[in-house]
């Protein structure tokens, strides 16, 4: 950042120097969300750069829209492992009843060998 500076400095113009480090200082500075571009929102569109309560306002609802879709992606991952779960119990169950199925049989071969 104090290249930046030194860059704007070293230029001649005063009218530049004043614009630009303005820009710098605004850039630099943190605030709350939706208060201006670079000021903790980033870039983030024409609303949210005007800062504002308009900007407020657009950052309030994109960080809504964000915890909406966070909290959607974690319940369909909470259903997913739902599912695989009763299909691993169904297996187990299958499983189970297979193994029994065999070693009747297996006991069955046992009895007739007698």
């Amino acid at each position: 950042m104090s290249a930046l500076l030194q860059a704007v400095r070293s230029v001649k113009s005063p009218s530049f120097r004043s614009i630009c480090s303005r820009s710098v200082r605004c850039m630099s500075s943190s605030g709350e969300w939706g208060s201006g571009e670079g000021k903790g929102g980033g870039a983030g569109g024409a609303v949210r750069a005007a800062g504002g309560s308009f900007g407020k306002m657009e950052a309030a609802h994109e960080e809504q829209y964000f915890r909406r879709l966070q909290a959607e992606q974690l319940q369909a991952l909470k259903d997913q492992h739902k599912e695989e779960m009763k299909f691993h119990q169904d297996q187990i169950k299958h499983h189970q009843q297979a193994l029994k199925r065999h070693k009747e049989k297996s006991e069955n071969q046992d009895e007739d060998s007698d």
